[in-house]
């Protein structure tokens, strides 16, 4: 019997449970934050923490990042179930901690926005998001904290060469060169 294969089913039912751990806790810290922000922070003046540098102020976003494309906000739930429907395929092959790790926080980031978009005001499929964390630049929240740190996440492991079924893609590349000259 071959050990590989013994395994991988394991090993890739621990990456499966970390993947939808880690969204599970993102969501659920997303929503509750987003709930207390609605019901201390709304209609309040600006609450400095570091100076001006950083603070929380409420916000209804209506659009995405920057608040951009406010007059299509239906098509960032499609958007959400779309690649929720990817992280589902890719999952099949996975295999390495760094990549259920960012697929998790991609996740429930995603699901966190979704369900403002889903439930809160105006209305379904055109929800307003619920921002508060005033980073001076620009006002997030929680689910989009953990979108920024899955690109990182994910682009930090692609540069690694880790891929997502956990092999090693700069050894598998080397692997076959001669090196005799």
């Amino acid at each position: 019997m071959n050990d590989d294969a013994t395994e991988t089913k394991p090993r890739r039912r621990r990456m499966l449970g970390m993947l939808f751990g880690i969204a599970a806790i993102v969501l659920v810290v997303d929503q509750f934050t987003k709930f207390l922000a609605v019901r201390f922070l709304e209609g309040q003046e600006p609450v400095p923490v570091i100076g001006t540098l950083a603070g929380f102020d409420f916000y209804r976003n209506p659009g995405a990042a920057l608040g951009l494309g406010s007059s299509m906000t239906w098509i960032f739930p499609l958007i959400a179930i779309a690649v929720f429907a990817a992280i589902l395929f890719l999952s099949r092959k996975l295999g390495s901690v760094a990549w259920a790790i960012g697929l998790g926080l991609l996740l429930g980031g995603l699901f966190g926005n979704l369900v403002d978009r889903l439930f809160r005001q105006p209305g379904f499929l055109h929800g307003a998001v619920v921002d508060f964390i005033d980073l001076s630049l620009f006002i997030c929240n929680v689910a989009d904290i953990a979108i920024s740190a899955a690109a990182v996440t994910l682009v930090v492991a692609s540069l690694k060469g880790i891929e997502l079924d956990g092999s090693d893609s700069k050894h598998a590349s080397t692997v076959g060169e001669d090196t005799h000259g």
